[in-house]
């Protein structure tokens, strides 16, 4: 829920702190006050694009800060601790600043986010209904969303859409294979023999590494044999090995320590030295028993070495990269249809056809189930409209071989008369009564919705009378289930809000500015009779406001 909202410098708002409560909010006033600024304002916080003529003259940077409540949007806390973007348990504070100069910077918590990112989180926590959002439900992709929205089938839309892919993928190498027999046959017949090639050699990184050395060790067998001996003759073998002279030496300084205690020291010195001495004749005389001279491994090495080599140098590439060129060559002999060539990739496509259809078929299911309960809910809420003998009516048009979104195509169909067919909502001809569907598409469609905050900018514009106290009825209905928000100009659609404010422009300093005040019931009187009576007030005209509004608070329940 949206808590908080601070805006600086913004248009023509210099400074202004609100609170926001649960329920239904009205925003009334005159029309140029800046009912609107508010909503653009929280918007540029949600992600929409920036530009600099939105800072307000004089004025170098705007600053806009949004906190929400997000206790109970478990999949909004999750995103922000995968993004790292987590603050307080249970809050969220949005932040954009936008330059004169165009440039703007987003913040989530305090930490640095994308645009994409405000948009992300913004879409979990705002939905914001334009005047002229009707126009988008006139679109074929919009009403297909809104009814799988509805439903609840954003996964199974997604499954249908990842397995639509894969058959199309397959479906196109295969037409590819046929249009070009010729040389994906010569090509095929290629990457085979070069994989047959590099299986028979059967090479390993590991293999190479140990190869090498031994192929080093072998080659200079001769030498290391020489050094190891050089090595024992002067150490233990020899007449003057190192061994004996030392063994010598401190045998004559432990006959001489009785004489001074200080050859102690040197003792100490002397004697690891003569361990360290014999340990590394044991250890020579083990490594010359297990170096042989073997010519013949020897030449095995240098053929193995050699077949490496060859084979690396007939391809251009490192003998340490065969492995790799092995596995390309696998998977682009996969792409072409594995071993079996056309006839496997022909099953492979048939087999993902066939998940494709078992997918797309159950969200048929479930699109058929859907769209009986919005035709029947919005069908309920015309009636309610003035619109009585109406009929809405949500139809799927079967494709002949599906699409990425499913097998059937949503269609939009109303009647708002008894006497008159159902019809494309498209070539509905009423302004009003499009509006009025349009309002109850929407309203009905909330219900399901997970995001908990709702936005209204003069979606009530072409109707009036009865059908504007209705629909002032119905979003405060919905008010008792989301947090909702509605600009408007109809004294009906005001009198049916938990709270209203009235959005005024003064002049201060020279300078047009933008004030909201929050209205106690006295001065909800008189805005609602001022919507009703126009410049000149009268007694009677604010007792018809203050029964508006307590007719409402009495009548409401009944929708």
């Amino acid at each position: 829920m949206l808590q908080a909202l601070s805006i600086r410098d913004f248009v023509i708002v210099d400074t202004m702190e609100l609170e926001f409560k649960p329920g239904f909010t009205v925003l009334t006033g005159e029309t140029g006050a800046g009912k609107s600024i508010l909503i653009d304002a929280l918007a540029l916080t949600l992600g929409e694009r920036a530009d600099g003529v939105v800072v307000r003259n004089g004025a170098e940077r705007a600053e806009i800060a949004a906190e929400f409540d997000i206790g109970k949007l478990a999949p909004l806390s999750a995103w922000l601790r995968e993004n790292d973007l987590e603050a307080d348990p249970g809050v969220c504070l949005m932040r954009r600043v936008i330059e004169v100069n165009g440039r703007s910077r987003g913040f989530i918590n305090g930490h640095t986010a994308t645009v994409q990112q405000l948009r992300e989180a913004g879409e979990k926590l705002v939905e914001i209904h334009g005047q002229h959002a009707h126009q988008t439900l006139l679109k074929a992709e919009s009403q297909r969303e809104l009814v799988d929205a509805y439903g609840g089938l954003g996964e199974l839309v997604t499954q249908v859409a990842e397995h639509y892919r894969q058959w199309q993928s397959l479906r196109k190498r295969r037409q590819e294979w046929e249009t070009n027999a010729a040389a994906f046959a010569a090509e095929r017949e290629q990457l085979e023999w070069q994989a047959s090639e590099l299986k028979t050699l059967n090479f390993s990184p590991d293999e190479w590494q140990t190869l090498q050395a031994e192929h080093s060790r072998l080659a200079h067998a001769a030498t290391l044999l020489e050094a190891a001996g050089m090595a024992l003759d002067a150490l233990s073998e020899n007449d003057a090995a190192l061994i004996a002279q030392l063994n010598s030496l401190i045998s004559r300084f432990r006959n001489l320590i009785e004489h001074d205690p200080g050859l102690k020291e040197i003792l100490d010195i002397l004697e690891p030295a003569q361990i360290q001495l014999q340990e590394a004749v044991y250890t020579i005389r083990h490594y010359q028993e297990k170096l042989d001279l073997d010519p013949e491994r020897l030449q095995q090495a240098e053929r193995r070495l050699d077949a490496i080599h060859s084979t690396a140098r007939k391809h251009r590439v490192k003998p340490d990269e065969l492995p790799d060129l092995l596995q390309r060559f696998e998977a682009r002999l996969q792409e072409m249809g594995g071993v079996g060539g056309v006839e496997e990739l022909k099953e492979l496509e048939l087999s993902a056809c066939s998940a494709y259809q078992a997918q797309a078929k159950k969200l048929s299911a479930a699109r058929k189930k859907a769209a009986r309960s919005l035709s029947q809910e919005v069908t309920e809420t015309m009636q309610k409209l003035a619109m009585s003998g109406g009929e809405f009516s949500v139809v799927l048009n079967a494709l002949e071989e599906g699409s990425a979104y499913g097998l059937e195509q949503v269609e939009f169909l109303v009647s708002a008369h008894k006497e008159l067919p159902l019809r494309p909502l498209a070539k509905v001809a009423s302004g009003g009564e499009l509006s009025r569907i349009s309002l109850g598409i929407q309203v009905v469609t909330s219900k399901v919705g997970a995001v908990p905050t709702m936005i209204f900018d003069e979606v009530d514009a072409g109707i009036g009378g009865r059908v504007a106290e209705i629909v002032g009825r119905l979003l405060k209905k919905l008010g008792k289930e989301r947090q909702v928000l509605c600009i408007t100009h109809l004294p009906q659609v005001a009198a049916a809000g938990d709270q209203q404010w009235q959005v005024s422009k003064s002049s201060v300093n020279g300078s047009i500015l933008s004030r909201i005040e929050v209205m106690n019931e006295k001065a909800r009187i008189e805005e609602i009779a001022r919507m009703l009576g126009g410049v000149k007030i009268t007694e009677t005209t604010r007792k018809h406001a203050a029964e508006m509004l307590r007719g409402i608070a009495s009548t409401s329940s009944k929708l």
